[in-house]
């Protein structure tokens, strides 16, 4: 490696995303090319990692939240000798089914460590990887210890959530944190100047960072910072002062070398100035083995670190595997629900969800020491902390129990990151109508199948005299649109110990538990060994004799629904009700089980304090909702039931019309 200089490194890196961006015909070719020194220098001098095996749990961790730079990750891929990819994969850069999309996939291609693109999330979902490998470093000791790197962008810290973040690793002194700012001062308009003025080496100060200035095309330089970031003990931020589109004879330093191909001849010029003589996806053999040979390079270390983890107690290497590589729930989860099903059974409570949640959690905790709880701020009104839950603070990880702060989104980056890690379950909580703060966040872990869970209270109008500003109406309805992400709304404590269980196991995706606010009557009275919510819904209550009416209900509206069906039946009118605590799970059963929960009534009614978005699937476009269709208001929460119409009346009523009308 000593015969190939660092020039020569960085620019196999520059023509590769060159190359690969001509070729697709879009794509980002200026961030690669500017921050290509910075990366080489990383890679060749600091980053732990053995490509031969890209989930070795202490190897570094390399975050490009730069996502639109992608070329850069997937060139470093390729010539360290990542074996999913190959130089053919280079050539179908954005390509449908290709290992290298337009913005880095995890779950597409081997040794991408979280899904980045949207701009400020590869930050913010760091922080929760660093705080990972604090948190189990307390608990395993010396297998567990490494770097998290970030390249990241103006835009990643214009956006709102680098805040978030940052504050957040800058409190806990997240010294393994280190982001590398390709600081281009260019944006797609054009000159940062445009928008920004932020002095970042500052702020990151102000945040309690070690931060300093480099420039980002001096190795020597940026391998002085790196090695003094590896020694400080709070997190470094090292502003490297690149040129956007390095080496272009006449786009470098623009925008225009920004988001499009450079062009044949712009790309022609780039190569000839960077001294790249070789055709297109060639690289010369003495530069692609140097890279090879730092793909080899932490083999040794790797080595060390195996034997090490040998030399420990076998039933201590039995859960490092099962929570950190298998990524397994325990054994004992099943049984601690079926336990608790029972007692909740033999000593029924009205309390709200939220309340049972709480329950549910204290009986998890004892069995699952994986489980990392937190909340933004509302831990009193989330329940979200046990009895004797410890707190994770500044220079001591051995917590279970994390203040977020007034950081929604932050939260759920961060809860990203720390599932993607690997070694702990994190569920955190907020109110349900702050999702709408931490929606991108939950978006990227539903897109990336990260198995996170929100514990989301204050579910409805049920929350009362908060008013509309608090009180969700369409969000569980834009929830259950979002792909992959599960969303369940309990009806009493024993639904919530089920959905716990259910949330806990879906470990290919996150999941929203909606949560009340008031208490609500116990909906379950006979204990089931079986886990009736994982259909998504179940027939409650049977009618007496052939039903004519069915009443579909979700969380607090259940108990209005079972009120309803004693009144109907009261009256002669045979009704069902059936219990609705994951919609979009209900409607992605076979179509035999599906049919057979919802029914043959002719008469159907769904009751939900929402909006009707999604319920057509099973009532029909002519059935009846009763629920909400505009905002919410500050009042009691029983006045606001009453004044929207969400009782037991409205539903007789409705049913008894459709009734006598049949």
């Amino acid at each position: 490696m000593a015969q190939v200089d660092h020039s020569k490194m960085a620019n196999a890196i520059r023509a590769l995303a060159m190359d690969g961006v001509e070729k697709a015909k879009s794509g980002h070719p200026g961030l690669p090319m500017g921050a290509a020194d910075v990366a080489t220098v990383l890679f060749t001098q600091f980053l732990k990692f053995d490509a031969a095996d890209p989930h070795w749990p202490d190897r570094d961790r390399f975050i490009l939240s730069a996502g639109h730079g992608s070329m850069l990750l997937y060139a470093l891929l390729y010539l360290t000798g990542n074996e999913e990819v190959t130089l053919d994969q280079l050539k179908n850069f954005r390509q449908l089914h290709s290992k290298t999309p337009g913005h880095p996939e995890n779950f597409m291609t081997t040794g991408v460590e979280t899904t980045t693109g949207p701009l400020g999330q590869g930050v913010a979902t760091s922080v929760g990887t660093a705080l990972a490998e604090r948190l189990l470093a307390a608990e395993y000791g010396d297998i567990v210890d490494h770097y998290t790197y970030v390249l990241c962008s103006d835009g990643d810290l214009m956006e709102g959530v680098s805040h978030e973040a940052a504050a957040l690793a800058g409190h806990l002194k997240l010294s393994k944190l280190i982001f590398l700012h390709d600081d281009n001062g260019i944006s797609i308009d054009g000159p940062l100047s445009l928008s920004d003025s932020v002095d970042q080496v500052a702020r990151f100060k102000a945040h309690g960072w070690n931060a300093v200035h480099v420039d980002g095309h001096d190795q020597a330089a940026i391998a002085a910072a790196i090695k003094q970031a590896q020694t400080s003990d709070r997190p470094s931020f090292i502003a490297c002062k690149t040129t956007i589109g390095f080496g272009a004879p006449t786009r470098a330093g623009t925008s225009k070398a920004h988001g499009e191909p450079l062009g044949a001849e712009e790309l022609a010029g780039a190569k000839k100035a960077l001294g790249w003589d070789y055709g297109p996806f060639e690289v010369p053999d003495d530069v692609l083995q140097a890279w090879r040979s730092v793909g080899k390079q932490g083999a040794v270390a790797h080595a060390d670190w195996r034997s090490r983890f040998d030399a420990r107690p076998e039933a201590e290497r039995s859960e490092f595997i099962r929570r950190v590589i298998d990524r397994k729930r325990p054994a004992a989860l099943a049984d601690a629900i079926r336990k608790l099903k029972q007692k909740l059974v033999d000593e029924p409570q009205t309390i709200a969800t939220r309340k049972a949640s709480e329950l549910a959690l204290e009986a998890l905790v004892a069995v699952m020491p994986e489980l990392l709880l937190g909340s933004a701020d509302l831990t009193p009104s989330n329940n979200t902390r046990t009895k004797n839950a410890k707190d994770v603070k500044p220079g001591d990880f051995s917590g279970r129990y994390i203040h977020y702060g007034i950081r929604e989104m932050g939260m759920a980056a961060a809860m990203n990151g720390i599932s993607q890690h690997g070694g702990f379950a994190p569920a955190g909580g907020t109110f349900m109508c702050f999702t709408d703060y931490a929606r991108p966040s939950m978006r990227i872990a539903a897109l990336s199948h990260v198995s996170v869970v929100y514990i989301m209270t204050h579910d409805s109008i049920g929350l009362g005299e908060d008013g509309p500003t608090h009180q969700p109406v369409e969000h569980l309805a834009s929830l259950r649109a979002m792909p992959n992400m599960r969303v369940f709304r309990p009806a009493d404590p024993v639904e919530t110990a089920e959905c716990w269980q259910l949330a806990l196991e879906n470990t290919t995706g996150p999941t929203v538990l909606a949560l009340s606010r008031q208490n609500l009557t116990p909906a379950r009275t006979v204990h089931h060994e079986d886990n009736l919510c994982s259909h998504g819904a179940y027939e409650l209550i049977p009618a007496q004799g052939k039903a004519h009416v069915s009443l579909f209900a979700s969380g607090s509206e259940v108990e209005i629904a079972v009120v309803a069906q004693k009144q109907l039946a009261e009256r002669g009118i045979a009704t069902r009700v059936v219990s609705v605590p994951s919609l979009e799970l209900l409607l992605q059963q076979p179509a035999d089980r599906r049919h057979a929960i919802i029914g043959e009534a002719p008469v159907k009614i769904a009751i939900e304090a929402a909006v009707r978005f999604g319920w057509d699937a099973v009532i029909g476009p002519e059935g009846t909702f009763i629920g909400m269709s505009t905002f919410g208001a500050s009042a009691p929460a029983k006045e606001l039931y009453k004044y929207f119409g969400i009782t037991a009346e409205a539903v007789v009523e409705a049913a008894t019309k459709h009734h006598n009308a049949a």
